[in-house]
């Protein structure tokens, strides 16, 4: 026979399941898996300025915003998390004796970064893209990289992943990384 507590403990018992199992799909969800690593390539220089726009006179390329989120495995944003960002400006070439096309930043409170700059040009086999290390300050870094949807030498590229797409609208690019580890 079913007493009033009875039912009631089954109710709360049934409930905490509930977030439970909702908790565990979370942390199962594809966008709370860690973003994928990439080679680092030949042209990174540690000691990047800090700075959010990369933007100097006579850089080659059309501007664009680089935004998004650094996120940890449980999906939650990670305040004060490095990235940082280097690139080809938009005629593919580096700047291997400056920081031209180069900064970092560290996210806010809500894990957000932005940085303004150009489309990187193509060079060699290479498909655009951007060169980026993300992490939180004295962790481990992820060393990745960003391209471009609907870029022709995406396929041909060796390097592209297909999970390192920004989501591209109106002057903007997007993308949120996931970072192991908790703080």
């Amino acid at each position: 026979m079913l007493s009033r507590r009875n039912l009631i403990g089954s109710g709360l018992l049934m409930a905490t399941a509930a977030v439970l199992a909702a908790r565990r799909v979370a942390a199962q969800s594809p966008a709370c898996r860690p973003s994928p690593p990439a080679v680092e390539g030949p042209f990174y220089r540690p000691g990047t300025p800090l700075r959010a726009s990369l933007l100097e006179p006579g850089i080659p390329g059309e501007r664009v915003v680089l935004e998004g989120r650094v996120l940890d495995t449980a999906c939650r944003p990670v305040a004060g998390a490095v990235v940082d960002l280097w690139q080809a400006d938009g005629s593919g070439e580096y700047d291997l004796a400056g920081y031209r096309c180069r900064g970092h930043q560290f996210t806010d409170d809500g894990g957000r970064f932005r940085f303004e700059t150009v489309i990187p040009g193509r060079y060699g086999p290479r498909t655009p893209h951007f060169h980026v290390k993300v992490g939180r300050q004295g962790g481990p870094l992820l060393t990745t990289q960003l391209y471009f949807p609907g870029e022709s030498r995406n396929a041909a590229d060796p390097l592209f992943d297909s999970r390192l797409l920004v989501a591209r609208e109106d002057g903007t690019v997007r993308y949120d990384f996931v970072i192991d580890g908790v703080a």
